[in-house]
């Protein structure tokens, strides 16, 4: 299992992703330098921003990478992907917003798991979460669950079955609706 995201929930989206680039290198993903819009039922919005870590991404493992040693090879996990939302009046990320004083934070934290299906499984089994949708949400090569607030750590967690890296609009869209009430 390794941190695949972290994703904020913030006012001012540019100002949040210039703040991640200049202090701990992040870069806006090449493939949506104006990062993408989520439209609502409600007509509301979220303009979301994708960024990757400064370390370059491989081909064969995207998240990993070998580095030679003198002891032979240590493989290290790529620092997380972050996604970045900011929502117009009136949206569900403008209202976890305002819920936090009008700064935001950080919405929830994804963890890349084997089988998002088997991990709800076992942590429902446990009793240390309840999810915001019955099922996985599914995409071509993506699979993703929301937690509800854990009653531990208070922190939403995301689990996350992926083939590569980025994301799946319509699952974005799917994942936020599912956090309407919490």
């Amino acid at each position: 299992m390794r941190l695949d995201h972290i994703a904020y929930r913030v006012a001012d989206r540019d100002k949040t992703a210039s703040f991640l680039i200049q202090c701990f290198g992040y870069r806006i993903a090449e493939d949506l330098p104006d990062g993408f819009e989520i439209e609502f039922e409600d007509d509301t919005k979220a303009q979301c921003l994708v960024l990757l870590p400064p370390e370059k991404l491989g081909e064969s493992n995207p998240w990993s990478h070998l580095q030679p040693t003198g002891a032979g090879m240590i493989n290290y996990h790529l620092a997380p992907e972050i996604f970045v939302s900011q929502g117009t009046a009136g949206s569900i990320v403008e209202k976890w917003v305002n819920d936090r004083g009008g700064v935001g934070g950080i919405h929830h934290l994804a963890y890349q798991v084997e089988s998002v299906a088997d991990k709800m499984k076992e942590w429902q089994e446990k009793g240390f979460a309840e999810f915001t949708t019955l099922k996985p949400l599914t995409c071509p090569g993506l699979v993703q669950v929301f937690s509800k607030p854990s009653q531990l750590t208070g922190v939403i967690y995301e689990f996350i079955e992926r083939e590569k890296h980025g994301f799946c609009q319509e699952n974005v869209k799917d994942l936020m609706n599912s956090t309407k009430d919490i």
